[in-house]
């Protein structure tokens, strides 16, 4: 069902955008700089494409709406921080200390043991 809808969205999306691209621009955004109507100069004549984009767009937020309440029912119902807290962790084991004759450093001074070995 959700799949359905979310196509049913994408195509009148697509349509609506076909739709805009074929009206005449009156220039100007907004019908400003200039005499004539525009979205905000008052009323204007209808025109069949500008009910077809009235249409369209109250059909997305429709589809918008109904696919939000769908989201909605289907989750968990709890937060993904929720879902990583509740996990389980892992007992960490503790990396192995190495003992001080595998170490990578040369012996100190005091040390007893030649830096070079010698044949005895």
């Amino acid at each position: 069902m959700e799949n359905v809808i979310l196509l049913i969205h994408l195509l009148l999306t697509l349509a609506l955008i076909g739709v805009v691209l074929l009206q005449r621009s009156e220039g100007g955004g907004l019908g400003m700089g200039g005499g004539g109507g525009g979205a905000v100069a008052g009323r204007s004549a209808a025109t069949a494409l500008g009910k077809v984009t009235w249409v369209l767009g109250f059909a997305i937020f429709a589809t918008s709406i109904t696919l939000t309440i769908i989201a909605a029912k289907n989750s968990s119902g709890g937060s993904v921080l929720d879902r990583i807290t509740d996990a389980p962790v892992p007992a960490a084991t503790a990396p192995a200390v190495p003992d001080a004759s595998d170490s990578l450093l040369p012996p100190s001074a005091d040390d007893s043991a030649p830096l070079v070995p010698t044949a005895d």
